[in-house]
């Protein structure tokens, strides 16, 4: 199965970044969010963030506006009819994704493929609340989509061969670097990576160091292209969190115990460069 047309659930950062890769990538693009204002400020991202890639000369003109032709903007789910794949990227929360899929899930062709972005929550578990399982798989990009090369394909215990090969060979189209992954909770490199930047939290708390020196120990003697305190701000300090009590609920081990501080922060809002505020402060 060739997929060439593809839905988008969430216009922030994953999911205009992830509609932005297909569209650029020739796929036809369906993104919905909750609202018009949500949809326009994600077709205007993908904008900006085309715009820059042309300044860059790695991207020309035709190309970005060919792209957004693509695109599509909208606040119904009906517009997934007729979709070879509908790929989720809401808010890493857990009844929020099992209402969102449920609702898809009674819309489109039971041919479509439906992933999730999920980057900790179960994909067996998410699968059995569709009608037919074996089209469900995991499809978690990194970010920002636009930029990082890796996209990690997620098997639950229902998923069929079809399926994950259309998904293989789907990612490559848009220029992706696919692996595959059984199901657990955090997948590969979210299960070593947010224990470390957690780990960063723990010697942060303890004064052992400045964050400032934290991440700069880290990027020269570990050789990594950003600290795991900026990471955290990068990534959300709540999305940190709320992967760090997967783990810790699912694993039933303390070694993924949330930092207190990360959890002190977050209670604060101070949630990283999203707020203007996380381990740094950030201009608005």
């Amino acid at each position: 199965m060739k997929i060439q047309s593809v839905g988008v659930i969430g216009a922030g950062t994953m999911g205009n970044g992830i509609a932005q890769v297909c569209a650029v990538a020739g796929l036809n693009v369906v993104m919905v969010d909750i609202n018009e204002a949500a949809v326009q400020r994600g077709l205007d991202q993908i904008s900006k963030s085309l715009d820059r890639l042309v300044k860059k000369e790695t991207l020309n003109a035709e190309t970005k506006d060919a792209a957004l032709k693509r695109i599509k903007g909208s606040t119904s789910y009906n517009d997934f009819k007729g979709l070879g794949l509908v790929i989720e990227a809401a808010t890493e929360n857990q009844a929020i994704k099992e209402k969102i899929l449920k609702q898809v899930d009674e819309i489109v062709s039971k041919d479509t493929i439906i992933a999730t972005n999920t980057s900790s929550l179960s994909i067996t578990k998410l699968a059995a609340l569709d009608s037919n399982p074996a089209r469900f798989i995991g499809m978690h990009f990194f970010n920002p989509p636009p930029l990082m090369a890796l996209v990690e394909v997620i098997r639950g215990l229902q998923t069929s061969d079809a399926t994950h090969a259309a998904i293989i060979e789907m990612a490559k189209h848009i220029g992706k670097e696919p692996i595959t992954v059984k199901n657990s909770p955090g997948f590969v490199v979210n299960r070593i990576l947010l224990p470390m930047i957690n780990e960063a939290f723990f010697v942060l708390s303890e004064g052992l160091a400045s964050p400032e020196d934290i991440d700069a120990g880290m990027k020269l003697g570990c050789n990594q292209p950003i600290g795991p305190l900026a990471l955290a701000d990068l990534i959300g300090l709540d999305t940190c969190l709320a992967v760090m009590e997967v783990y810790f609920e699912n694993f039933s081990d303390s070694k993924y115990r949330p930092c207190p501080l990360l959890r002190e922060m977050v209670a604060a809002g101070y949630l990283g460069r999203k707020t203007s505020r996380g381990v740094y402060t950030y201009d608005k």
